[in-house]
């Protein structure tokens, strides 16, 4: 089985994906981060370097697909190759940081390796407010995430509401995290389960 978990930067995906690992004894895949040679150069330059950016996540989604597809375990997976194409790309697009030649080269590369592509039994959709994702960013404080605008986010949250409702073909579960804990309360993250629970293998009412 595959999970995915979707959400904004600062929406809590890493922490959710290593508590449900953990529960359900699921293997875990996170999204790189640390290592990105991209990355810190995109906050500072975000035209200049969004078509590496891009390319740079692409390949590596896509070879996790590809690894997924050959396990024997259930995974779930910390942001999928299908919201990094139509959120954060999309917006880049939408946002003057990839012109038209890159855009098109990127998408037919994307197109190309869907055909292999498996979709996740269930994404689960972190939904959170640009308010709620600023404190996350804050308190976790990495450095090259600071100078990330409120309007960047605003944009991702739009992308993320259209991907889910109107792009993405496969189940969805959407959790609304504002007024969650679910790092430090129980009951919060009991929650979560039983709706996972209910979607996953109709324990309980949804």
């Amino acid at each position: 089985m595959y999970i995915a978990i979707a959400g904004n930067i600062g929406s809590g995906k890493t922490t959710l994906t290593t508590l449900l690992a953990k529960h359900y004894g699921w293997t875990p895949r996170f999204e790189d981060v640390k290592f990105n040679p991209y990355l810190e150069d995109y906050y500072k330059d975000i035209r200049r370097w969004s078509f590496n950016l891009e390319v740079y996540y692409l390949k590596h989604r896509f070879r996790d697909l590809l690894e997924i597809a050959k396990s024997e375990n259930t995974i779930i997976q910390d942001r999928s190759i299908f919201e990094g194409v139509y959120v954060f790309t999309a917006n880049n697009k939408d946002m003057g940081n990839l012109d038209d030649r890159d855009y098109q080269t990127y998408m037919e590369l994307f197109e190309q390796m869907i055909g292999v592509a498996k979709l996740p039994e269930l994404m689960i959709y972190l939904r959170a407010s640009v308010p709620h994702l600023v404190a996350n960013i804050q308190k976790r404080g990495r450095e090259y995430e600071q100078t990330i605008q409120l309007e960047y986010l605003k944009g991702l949250n739009d992308r993320y509401e259209d991907f889910i409702n109107n792009k993405y073909p496969g189940k969805t579960l959407t959790i609304d995290v504002d007024d969650l804990d679910f790092l430090h309360n129980k009951h919060d993250l009991a929650g979560i389960i039983d709706r996972i629970d209910a979607t996953l293998f109709g324990l309980f009412p949804p």
